[in-house]
């Protein structure tokens, strides 16, 4: 008989060690990455070179950011290109704040940090155009440890 509970004994702990290893793995499975490859679309339709002015995006390969979201650039296309700093809108509080330079040498947008959604962000990504004006940023993107990820 004592055997046999030594048996049971050991296979409920076994059993309970598992079901403890599958429920963490549930709880990280389903959240985003906390940084890798990011890769967005925008259209600029409405960009009129001047400050407040924005494009709206598209697509996007991570949830916080999401088609219809707007950029606003806070200063005016210049004689030499864009240097301009930029809000990337969420709404209900959640904004990304960055920097971008479009010029003859350079085509960057990077981003340090935000509030909401965007708490810890950073993004560093390479700009270009299509032939039909859809615009594009490839590069890399990271949140630290205190952004929240999707929430907002």
């Amino acid at each position: 008989m004592t055997n046999i509970k030594a048996i049971f004994g050991l296979l409920l702990a076994a059993v309970a060690a598992g079901a403890f290893a599958v429920a963490s793995s549930a709880g990280t499975t389903g959240s985003s990455p906390r940084s890798g490859a990011l890769h967005v679309t925008k259209e600029c339709s409405e960009y009129n070179g001047l400050a407040g002015a924005f494009c709206t995006i598209t697509s996007s390969n991570i949830p916080q950011i999401k088609a219809g979201m707007r950029v606003v650039y806070l200063q005016p296309l210049g004689q030499n290109g864009l240097d301009s700093d930029i809000v990337l809108s969420r709404g209900h509080g959640s904004a990304a704040y960055g920097h971008v330079v479009l010029n003859a040498t350079t085509s960057r947008v990077t981003f340090s940090g935000g509030r909401g959604a965007f708490v810890g962000f950073q993004a560093d990504v390479a700009v270009s155009v299509d032939a039909d004006g859809v615009w594009y940023w490839d590069g890399t993107y990271s949140f630290t440890p205190s952004g929240d990820g999707e929430d907002d």
